[in-house]
């Protein structure tokens, strides 16, 4: 009884508002071709007769373009209005992955990830707030879970569908399956996809823009300015796990080409077992932060997967590196959705996009860094050394999120904790502007 009655507070908690529904049909569908073009990008650029340090630099190139772009995202979405700011997200996303297909040469595909780059952040940016608008405070943390949960579902369908369609595609055009012209065509056919994700976001429900309801947004700087401690704790402990994330989680499908050699069928099985489960381990967080809190589920599920990071780059059996990649992925991830809402809720509703703008830049940072580093690393010694870095980052990163709010009691923090980032001046007196897996 106890289970059942489980299960129906949980489906309770579901009753979602009209615009939450249509975003995460919208969320779903692009998540299947994300998780497609994750898994082919690397493979792609393999067949263009590019190295791994080309990849990792074509990573930091989207990186930066997020990083520099965050900022001005913040200012944009506010302007727009969150419907408009992810239409042209959605938009230009397209675009860029289709691009790629068509500019092979170094320029091009700079270009072309700048491109994505920019337009992720926009969507980052737009994303936090969005669901805080249209979310009551008790369902909000299933929201952003299910959010997340959606969209890496469907990733899984899409790293299954990925992996074989180069080959389908190969056949179909004469080429092989591992050709530039099949993994051109295959990405090619999942920017065309992608524009499904348009649909349901043309039929959101338009808010005004946070200027045509009587509000005005916040300074990045003048903000981070007046709060740089409790910035410094929210955002530092991610900007040390982003280093880490940056190194190895590019790199993934290389590592289990390279290391156990494994084709590319079996690559996106693997990766798209990983995404079901860290679907299925976001959709338990909620009430597990329920019923022990937010931080506390944040720092034990990321603790209890560092055994299995280290189990994954070091089993010298390609089972066991599997197994641990699939519970590791699980774990690492589940509590995202939970620390994005717990940001989200110590901001006041013109902060929101400023902060999250903050938020993305100190995750960019890492993934702006790593990558090139870890794809020279990898052609000097291997991927141990990369795995060692990723492993000292994310405990280092737990450690902190523990030491700075994990030590208050946990079930304060659901309900008495205090507005750890809100505006301590409401009357007005400030200056006016117009996610990736761990």
């Amino acid at each position: 009884m106890r289970f059942f009655r489980a299960i129906r507070s949980y489906v309770r908690k579901l009753r979602f508002r009209r615009n939450a529904w249509l975003y995460l049909v919208s969320t779903a569908l692009a998540g299947i071709s994300l998780g497609a073009f994750r898994l082919l990008l690397n493979f792609y650029v393999d067949s263009l007769g590019y190295t791994e340090s080309l990849m990792g630099g074509l990573q930091m190139v989207s990186s930066v373009a997020a990083l520099v772009g965050a900022l001005p995202a913040g200012y944009l979405t506010d302007r727009l209005g969150r419907k408009r700011a992810l239409l042209l997200s959605t938009a230009v996303a397209a675009g860029s992955v289709a691009g790629l297909t068509v500019w092979r040469n170094l320029p091009g595909l700079y270009v072309m990830n700048a491109l994505l780059g920019l337009a992720q952040s926009l969507s980052w940016v737009t994303v936090g707030p969005f669901l805080m608008e249209n979310s009551r405070e008790e369902e909000r943390t299933y929201l952003f879970s299910f959010h997340q949960g959606a969209q890496t579902i469907a990733a899984s369908a899409g790293s299954w569908g990925g992996g074989q369609l180069p080959g389908w595609l190969g056949n179909a055009l004469g080429a092989s399956g591992t050709s530039s012209t099949a993994y051109a065509t295959a990405i090619g056919a999942i920017a065309a996809a992608s524009l499904l994700g348009l649909l349901p976001l043309a039929l959101l429900k338009r808010q005004p823009a946070l200027q045509q309801r009587g509000e005005a947004s916040l300074s990045p700087f003048r903000y981070a300015y007046r709060h740089p401690v409790i910035l410094g704790k929210l955002i530092g402990p991610q900007l040390i796990i982003s280093l880490g994330a940056g190194l190895l989680m590019p790199f993934m499908n290389i590592f289990f080409r390279n290391v156990h050699h494994r084709p590319d069928g079996e690559i996106g099985t693997i990766m798209a077992w990983g995404s079901l489960a860290m679907g299925i381990g976001l959709l338990i967080a909620p009430p597990l932060a329920d019923r022990w809190g937010k931080i506390r589920v944040v720092v034990v599920t990321q603790a209890l997967s560092i055994p299995f990071l280290i189990m994954l780059g070091f089993a010298p059996w390609f089972w066991l590196s599997a197994a641990a990649y699939l519970i590791r992925a699980a774990l690492m991830n589940m509590s995202g959705p939970v620390y994005n809402t717990f940001i989200m809720e110590k901001a006041e509703s013109r902060a929101r996009a400023t902060v999250a703008s903050l938020a993305s830049m100190s995750w960019n940072i890492g993934w702006t860094l790593s990558p090139p580093v870890s794809g020279w690393i990898q052609e000097q010694w291997g991927f141990s050394p990369v795995f060692l870095g990723t492993i000292s980052t994310y405990i280092v990163g737990i450690y902190l999120t523990w030491w700075f709010f994990g030590r208050a009691p946990a079930p304060a923090e659901a309900t008495s904790e205090p507005n750890l980032v809100a505006d301590p001046h409401p009357s007005g007196e400030h200056d006016t502007h117009g996610e990736r897996g761990k």
